[in-house]
């Protein structure tokens, strides 16, 4: 199961293996409290989709169609498949309009996901 949690929000044991998403530590929460077992910074947009994205929901579409791009030049995301529960952890405050959303679709469909990188 996949699933995504702002890493502000409460522990669970259900959470399975906590990976954190974002590209920068989130603000304001200790690594401690934060409990991930691994950040993969390296998964995220790049600082350039992310700054010209900037949250704005007007913008969602074209920033998944490049977000998913970048993440078929980068490979990293077949390291999530490897089964087992796992949380997605990100730090925006939109719920619906963030990248750990965008990496739960692929993880969801990952074949197709595969067949579109083989045409860009």
């Amino acid at each position: 199961m996949i699933r995504i949690k702002r890493i502000y929000d409460d522990y669970s044991l259900e959470d399975g293996r906590r990976i954190l998403v974002d590209r920068i530590w989130p603000r304001g929460i200790s690594r401690e409290k934060a409990m991930i077992d691994e950040w993969m910074k390296d998964i995220a947009p790049s600082t350039d989709l992310r700054k010209w994205f900037s949250h704005d929901p007007g913008k969602w579409e074209k920033f998944r169609e490049e977000y998913r791009k970048e993440l078929c030049r980068s490979g990293d995301i077949a390291r999530l498949r490897n089964g087992g529960n796992i949380t997605l952890l990100y730090s925006a405050r939109d719920r619906e309009h963030n990248n750990a959303i965008v990496i739960r679709e692929i993880l969801e469909d990952y074949e197709n996901f595969v067949n579109q990188c083989r045409e860009v």
